[in-house]
């Protein structure tokens, strides 16, 4: 999107200047027309359209701020009033600020999806594009309702995510503190004692080991850390490339057990979204690039673009998906199905639901599974750290 700057005439023949966001300058031409504007000059502006607004505001905030939106305008209040109640209403700073800045826009002769796609930690793109395709179509107030939807069941689908993987990774960081603890400031104690041993060639081997590696600790411990700080940074540095995050995307999908929840999740997103831009009235081809990037991932991404270049060309969604390879062919079928039924939006959804309540069996028996492993993981390992100390001590008391 960019911005183009526009001199026209209304129907009365009154001078009307303003910006508008387009694609092209021809986009440009027809949304002035639209607005029954007959253009005089339209010229890309000196800076693009970007979407700038630094203002982070939660999910939840938010939804509540599209459902009460939605319940002004149903009411019969104009939008320009609807955003100035509510911004004097709100007591989140950030939100009040965007709604300030939504104001000023659609004052200025914005529209509410040009406005809101200046602010993209606030709006996502998705909810910009429904709102577009809900003010085109003269059912803004729907979608509003159906973005506030959408928030609510992506916040609480992260949110159960996060929950069900807190104790797993408190347990392993509590494992891993335990274990530093043990061989930085325990195994050292046992040192002088073990040094006669040592000195004869009697050291169990087991404990020479484990002293070595409470030494090594000990006195390179900064520069072990030093040494694994950039070797992370090194490999951040190579996965933020194009080249290393496609390696990433492929890897997770690829995951046992944790590569399908992931592809899952993943593929309920997409078609979550799909259903709810197609319910919106948004056109398929543009509906399949903009739920695209929802998947998260790139591989998966790749087949949804092939897929709307294939329908472009008249052939059908199922079929691209289904020689990708990354989409579960029980959700290829539905949509196979779907399309034929004329029943797309309705059954995505219904896919989307189908796939998260699988996706949240699998996961909470993994999550199950996790942590009796990683206790077990923790037993062994401070099982292996007392076997080292005592078994110099054994053989000491077998040798008398």
């Amino acid at each position: 999107m960019a911005d183009f700057s526009y001199i026209a005439r209304n129907i009365g023949g009154q001078r009307v200047e303003g910006l508008l966001s387009a694609a092209t300058q021809r986009e440009a031409v027809s949304a002035l027309a639209a607005k029954q504007l007959f253009p005089i000059e339209v010229h890309a502006a000196s800076k693009p359209s970007e979407r700038t607004g630094s203002e982070r505001v939660r999910p939840q905030v938010m939804s509540q701020f599209y459902l009460q939106l939605a319940a002004l305008l149903r009411s019969g209040v104009p939008l320009l009033r609807s955003l100035e109640v509510l911004g004097q209403q709100t007591t989140n700073p950030a939100l009040a600020r965007v709604i300030d800045d939504l104001h000023s826009r659609v004052t200025d002769g914005q529209s509410l999806a040009e406005a809101t796609a200046r602010h993209p930690k606030a709006f996502s793109e998705l909810a910009t594009s429904i709102v577009r395709a809900g003010g085109e179509g003269g059912f803004l107030e729907e979608a509003l309702e159906r973005v506030a939807k959408f928030t609510d069941q992506q916040a609480e689908l992260k949110s159960r995510v996060t929950g069900a993987l807190a104790y797993p990774v408190f347990l392993a960081v509590f494992s891993v503190g335990i274990v530093c603890v043990l061989i930085v400031f325990f195994v050292p104690k046992f040192e002088a004692l073990f040094s006669r041993l040592r000195a004869r060639g009697e050291l169990p081997f087991l404990t020479d080991w484990l002293l070595w590696l409470s030494n090594a600790i000990t006195s390179y411990g900064l520069l072990i850390a030093l040494a694994i700080g950039v070797v992370v940074l090194l490999v951040r540095a190579r996965l933020a490339t194009e080249a290393g995050r496609w390696f990433l995307d492929r890897w997770r999908l690829k995951v046992p057990q944790a590569g399908t929840i992931y592809r899952n999740l993943a593929v309920s997103r997409f078609c979550r979204v799909l259903g709810t831009l197609l319910t919106g009235g948004v056109p398929i081809v543009k509906a399949l690039k903009i739920s695209s990037d929802s998947t998260g991932n790139r591989v998966l991404a790749a087949a949804v673009n092939d897929a709307s270049e294939n329908i472009t060309a008249g052939e059908s969604l199922a079929t691209p998906l289904k020689a990708s390879g990354h989409f579960p062919s029980d959700v290829v079928e539905m949509i196979g199905v779907a399309e034929q039924s004329n029943t797309l939006e309705t059954v995505l959804t219904n896919i989307a639901d189908s796939l998260e309540k699988q996706t949240w069996r699998k996961l909470d028996l993994l999550v199950r599974l996790l942590e009796p492993v990683m206790l077990l993981v923790m037993a062994s390992v401070v099982l292996v750290i007392v076997v080292a100390l005592l078994l110099p001590m054994l053989k000491s008391a077998m040798a008398l």
